[in-house]
């Protein structure tokens, strides 16, 4: 019996390995587009604004639908969503890569959006049902940690490897051998569980209002660089999404099958770390997009050096995420642990903020790296383990959900109103009389103090919204 119950446990490991495989291929495709926008442009013949909308087309359902996602995934059950998400990602990914034209990618990107949210959206609350055990859990989430944030900096990488040695199609090929093993293996080795039935939860209007207001606040926040903080279309959007939101709240308040049980938010940790990581992505991920501009346009980094340089953040994610994160954690506890970790990001970008227009990589650019790459390393797995700590069964795919939702809500965000500081400031500088790279530079360092200034705030809500954890004996057991 004991020989029995140990291969069902070992299973658990490789179920989460094809999990985070699924995830992998969701969060690379995040970031491995950006590399190869200059040639998609110059391919399908795309203008500057609509060259954005490769991106928008997929963040703008991605982010809005994760939430309602997660939902779902509770009520028809956590592994039939994680694989219809799956499937819709790996054909949409095909019709990508196939694109001739640019009506067919934006249209494909959208439904890789669709699918993305579905399996993005119930991972991580499979991972906490299937370790319910403190330490194991502790692990399982440090591993599915690295791939969340390691998986950006790995798709610069990939992004530039692949369109420098073949062709931009294949950043959207690879995602479909991908897929196929994933949704084979994940059939087999995933456990099953039925959800909690569509009578128990099926809000339909609390849907409709929470998937439009974060759809339309998606939207609204990545056009703002090019309409303006307050243009009458910025303020107009914005105001549509916080009435749609808060139309949202009154209902869950008052319905009896909430989509989303605000019991969830009261916990001080819960709400405390979805509103750390939004400032904490925020700073992180503006960061790294107008970071590797700087690379490029100031310093004159190709496509793989960009995805070379930053390659210190997913070694210094991968060699903490991996093991020692949930270590340290079970030692410390996790407010500790993401408190320092802020301020190691913190520290980092204070140092980008010193950036020249004639670094050297080596004093100039890899201690700022690195510092972000330990402190990712540290701070995501803490952050997510207090974000789902108080979850209950029936409600971790909706809690999943939640993180997944305000880690997208801070990538936008951060985005949006860093490239707007950024752009804003190059201008004054060069209407000034200020040579080009000078005035590009100098609205990077401003966005990289801003960014400092993010993450430092969310320090700041750490040490003071955060509940103190008693660590016991037990926890105090080294993780193997």
């Amino acid at each position: 019996m004991s020989q029995i119950v140990g291969q069902r446990r070992d299973s658990r490991w490789f179920a989460l390995v094809v999990l985070c495989a699924g995830m992998l291929m969701i969060i690379l495709d995040g970031t491995i587009v950006n590399v190869a926008l200059p040639v998609i442009q110059a391919d399908l013949d795309f203008s500057q604004s609509g060259l954005a909308w490769v991106i928008n087309a997929y963040l703008i359902p991605f982010g809005g639908l994760l939430l309602l996602a997660g939902r779902v995934g509770d009520l028809i059950g956590r592994k039939r969503m994680f694989l219809g998400g799956v499937a819709v990602f790996t054909v949409a990914s095909l019709f990508c890569g196939l694109a001739t034209t640019q009506g067919l990618l934006i249209a494909a990107r959208f439904v890789q959006g669709i699918g993305g949210a579905m399996a993005a959206a119930v991972i991580l609350g499979m991972i906490v049902t299937m370790f319910p055990e403190k330490g194991e859990q502790a692990r399982a989430i440090a591993v599915f940690s690295f791939v969340a944030a390691a998986g950006g900096s790995i798709g610069l990488l990939a992004g530039g490897v692949l369109t420098e040695a073949i062709s931009w199609h294949w950043i959207f090929f690879v995602n479909v051998p991908i897929g196929i093993v994933a949704f084979a293996l994940a059939v087999r080795v995933v456990p099953g569980e039925r959800g909690i039935g569509l009578r128990s939860g099926a809000d339909v209007i609390g849907a409709v209002l929470v998937t439009a207001g974060l759809m339309i606040g998606v939207y609204t926040i990545v056009k703002a660089a090019d309409h303006g903080w307050v243009s009458g279309h910025t303020l107009g959007f914005g105001a549509l999404s916080v009435a749609l939101l808060a139309g949202f709240v009154l209902r869950q308040a008052t319905v009896a099958n909430p989509l989303l049980p605000l019991r969830i938010l009261r916990d001080r940790n819960v709400a405390g770390a979805n509103l750390i990581q939004v400032l904490m992505v925020a700073g992180m991920f503006g960061m790294f997009f107008l970071g590797a501009l700087y690379l490029e346009k100031v310093l004159g980094y190709d496509p793989l050096g960009i995805g070379l340089a930053f390659l210190p953040v997913a070694v210094g994610i991968g060699g903490l995420s991996l093991g020692a994160s949930a270590r340290v954690n079970a030692r410390f506890g996790e407010r500790p642990v993401l408190i320092t970790a802020l301020l190691l990001v913190a520290a980092g970008l204070v140092l980008f903020t010193r950036a020249p227009v004639d670094a050297d990589y080596l004093p100039d650019v890899f201690p700022s790296v690195l510092l972000m790459g330990v402190g990712a390393g540290l701070g995501f797995p803490a952050m997510m383990t207090l974000a789902m700590s108080d979850a209950t069964k029936d409600d971790s795919g909706v809690a999943s959900g939640l993180v997944n939702t305000t880690q997208q809500v801070g990538g936008a965000l951060g985005l949006a109103v860093l490239a707007t500081l950024a752009t804003a400031y190059t201008k004054g500088s060069l209407a000034e009389g200020d040579v080009p790279v000078e005035a590009m530079t100098g609205g990077y360092r401003l966005a990289f103090g801003v960014a400092a200034g993010l993450v430092l705030v969310a320090a700041v809500l750490a040490v003071t919204v955060l509940r103190r954890q008693k660590v016991t004996q037990e926890e105090l057991v080294p993780v193997a």
